[in-house]
């Protein structure tokens, strides 16, 4: 990731993501002074070092910034060291995230995949790593659940589960219900997908159908709460660098 990060291209590819997430190559060569071929091998690094990941959409393939392996490194080394930045870096991540309708975060556990969808499934889990809120569901299609905490009277978030393949594929719809700003939000939809690479899982979390500039509380918790599940499968140990949405 430093590697990539090192090339002042690579780095003003990711600044018109920054400005504009979900685009096309074609839409990516029109704003930088590089050949098609030029962009597309600078892409393929940052691909590979995983800040930048892609969807296909129709004949379209989109690029989107991914933040995860950003919030790893602060999670790993800076807030042992300046506890402060956590503040800075979450801001920097919720300007990232603006302006967009859907947000792509991917991430690699080792672990298996009955492993990790045991844990995003299981209340007693799901509370450790997910801000305290444990999901109750019977987990089967068409199904409610609602995620819930000790320490609120009603549940913080609600929806459906649209779509259940373990331990491959969960697709739910979202309301989150913690404040009237974010209840004003509306529903959106959350895609779990598990793909086994070796000993490994690659994990990608699509939140979409948000609401163009809207709250970013609704999907600004990701980063930490994947990086809390990796760290709870591969260590058994808690993540602590939780932010202003701990609810427990």
């Amino acid at each position: 990731m430093f590697r990539a990060l090192g090339d002042p291209t690579r780095r003003s590819l990711l600044d018109e993501l920054f400005r504009e997430d979900g685009q096309t190559l074609g839409a990516l060569e029109a704003r930088l002074p590089l050949t098609r071929f030029g962009v597309m091998k600078h892409l393929r690094v940052l691909e590979k070092a995983g800040l930048v990941v892609t969807r296909r959409r129709g004949r379209e393939k989109l690029h989107f910034l991914n933040p995860v392996p950003i919030r790893l490194v602060h999670d790993r080394w800076v807030s042992k060291f300046a506890e402060p930045w956590t503040v800075t870096l979450s801001d920097l991540k919720h300007r990232l995230e603006n302006q967009t309708m859907e947000k792509v975060f991917v991430i690699y556990i080792k672990t298996t995949p009955e492993r990790l969808w045991e844990a995003i499934t299981d209340y007693e889990q799901r509370r450790i790593y997910s801000f305290g809120v444990g999901v109750k569901s019977d987990w089967k299609p068409g199904s409610s659940y609602v995620g819930v905490t000790p320490k609120f009277p009603t549940p913080i978030t609600e929806g459906e589960i649209l779509e259940i393949d373990p331990p491959r594929r969960l697709v739910q719809s979202f309301r989150a219900l913690w404040s009237d700003d974010v209840k004003n939000e509306g529903t959106s939809r959350v895609t779990w997908e598990i793909d086994q690479v070796a000993d490994s899982c690659c994990l990608t979390v699509t939140h979409d159908q948000l609401r163009e500039n809207g709250n970013d509380e609704i999907y600004g918790g990701w980063p930490q709460i994947l990086s809390g599940l990796k760290t709870l499968l591969e260590t058994g140990e808690t993540l602590t660098t939780y932010g202003s949405l701990r609810f427990a």
